[in-house]
């Protein structure tokens, strides 16, 4: 940790501060590093040909000699969806829960890296010893099981990583907050708090999970046609309620959406939804009566491939929902998948499908705490630093104020990449490293910067113009230049498009010194200066334009 005092305690988040998703924190003290999380999150449109964005770990990569360990806080794609793409940079031991340990298992499955990374299991309640720091874990309620909070300690004092957390007193699956370990840690000091920032804006409390079973079990019953729920796959209470609703309903729970079966299969093998019926295929359930059906999809925040957008476009080989079905979505609406989430829905609403969404009380209940939440947490832990992360920049900013009216001495916002010495003194952002995105391209990450990631989004927008020349060893054209237009509206927009841009193409060469026509890349210069400029003047576009040349003779 050469480039930090190894006598100062450094919280330095590499992602996840300032966003939601791609979460990636680091501790720093005495010559080593913690990593805790290593998420990912989801691309957007602004991302053609990329699903998956994981943080940049140039940083960390940097000094693995010096990182201690990873711990993982639970299952969530956001905390551990990462591993698989960058531990071969990292190539550090790793530390999850039984049931994040089964999910992480089959993604380095599929990455065939399960031989490689070493994964140590821990639950609630027991402490981990990592180089200079000395971890306990407490056991958190959350939207998936054996959430834990992480009690950092070192010489220099102990900060509460809460992980993503709620106070849910009927979680249904696993046991509930445990408040008595918070309540002893707070008595003994806590210097810092870096804490989940989701819901910092929403007054009240988060809601529990047994409501959401009561309002779907009201919703669902006496219903005629089929059924459909879609949620998030890694929410197994949500799961067993839906399993549990289809019970009392006289119904058949059907899976549909791979990720579904692989989070029953870890939870089964971690020894939860151990009494239920197991569920139906989805090709089992197309053979049940309407009102002896109810499918639990993915696809709640609009993915193109989920199952819930390949039902609503017609385009599912076994499931298909008309007039007079029923879609719930008991999810809340991630901010940025608003308009896939609407694409969905309005499909299904063509179709004659009823939809209810968050908006329906009771559908859902988030995992993240809210403001009445947040604050008997800050009672219970008492810490001298609140350090906002998990949210975006108006979260951050709401929760430090909370923190402030709560009497924490010192709140912080930071962003991803700012280096904050939590101690000696008062907190204070003491240097700034390398941070940012990487893209999961295919089999490979690349940075977010990569030529083709930029040229693919320009492609998007603009379009594109592949130019071939044929030309002697002088230069002389041989014959006309060739043009391939992609993307481009030409048809009915520019009468004659392909033949005036040959054009000038024509006259850009023929102004080209003799001595400039004997070099390829001045020829093709010219001839992609060209086009691009025709373009523009006539389109209002600025494709993407490639020349190359052949000689002959």
């Amino acid at each position: 940790m050469s480039d930090f005092a190894t006598d100062e305690l450094i919280f330095l988040p590499l992602g996840g501060a300032g966003e939601i998703g791609m979460n990636l924190n680091l501790y720093g003290y005495a010559g080593q590093w913690l990593m805790v999380d290593l998420g990912i999150t989801f691309a957007d449109d602004g991302e053609p040909g990329i699903e998956l964005i994981t943080p940049d770990p140039t940083f960390i990569a940097e000094r693995r000699d010096s990182l201690a360990g990873l711990i993982l806080t639970h299952a969530h794609e956001d905390h551990l969806g990462a591993v698989p793409y960058l531990w071969r940079r990292l190539e550090c031991p790793v530390w999850a829960t039984p049931f994040a340990a089964a999910i992480l298992r089959r993604k380095l499955g599929e990455a065939d890296l399960l031989d490689d990374v070493p994964i140590h299991e821990f639950t609630a309640g027991e402490t981990i010893e990592l180089g200079p720091f000395s971890v306990d874990c407490i056991g958190l309620t959350h939207s998936t099981p054996e959430m834990n909070a992480l009690a950092i300690r070192t010489e220099l004092g102990t900060v509460l990583h809460t992980g993503d957390w709620k106070l849910d007193p009927e979680p249904l699956v696993g046991p509930i907050s445990d408040e008595a370990a918070l309540r002893r840690l707070g008595d003994g000091g806590v210097l810092a708090m870096v804490g989940d920032s989701t819901n910092a804006l929403t007054a009240g409390t988060s809601g529990s999970e047994a409501l959401v079973r009561r309002t779907l079990t009201e919703l669902c019953r006496d219903r005629q046609g089929r059924i459909a729920i879609a949620t998030f796959a890694s929410n197994v209470a949500r799961i067993e309620t839906a399993a549990r609703v289809a019970d009392a309903c006289d119904r058949h729970l059907v899976l549909v959406g791979r990720s579904l079966w692989r989070i029953v299969a870890a939870a089964r093998e971690a020894g939860y939804l151990a009494d239920l019926l197991p569920p139906l295929e989805a090709e089992d359930g197309a053979h049940l009566p309407p009102d002896k059906v109810l499918y639990l999809c993915t696809g709640c925040q609009g993915e193109n491939r989920a199952a819930l957008a390949r039902i609503a476009g017609g385009g599912h080989r076994h499931v298909v929902l008309e007039e007079g079905d029923l879609v719930i979505f008991s999810s809340r609406i991630i901010p940025g998948n608003e308009r896939a989430i609407g694409r969905v829905q309005n499909r299904l609403i063509w179709n004659g499908v009823q939809v209810i969404d968050e908006r329906r009380d009771g559908v859902h209940v988030s995992g993240h705490p809210c403001r009445d939440e947040l604050a008997d947490m800050y009672r219970l832990v008492r810490p001298r630093i609140a350090v906002p992360v998990h949210g975006e920049y108006k979260h951050m900013v709401a929760h430090a104020e909370l923190a402030g009216s709560l009497q924490v001495p010192d709140a912080v916002v930071i962003e991803n990449g700012q280096a904050l010495r939590l101690a000696p003194g008062r907190p204070e952002v003491v240097g700034e490293v390398q941070s940012g995105r990487c893209y999961v391209d295919g089999d490979v990450v690349i940075p977010a910067s990569d030529q083709a990631v930029r040229t693919r989004r320009k492609l998007m927008f603009g379009g594109g113009v592949v130019v071939t020349l044929v030309a002697d060893a002088k230069g002389r054209l041989l014959a006309p230049p060739e043009l391939v237009l992609q993307g481009l509206a030409a048809d009915g927009f520019a009468d004659n498009l392909e033949d005036e841009a040959i054009r000038a193409v024509d006259e850009a060469l023929r102004d080209l010194p003799a001595s400039a026509r004997r070099i390829d890349g001045r020829m093709t210069e010219a001839a992609r200066v060209a086009v691009r400029r025709f373009i523009r003047a006539r389109l209002g576009k600025r494709p993407v334009v490639e020349a190359r040349i052949m000689r002959i003779g």
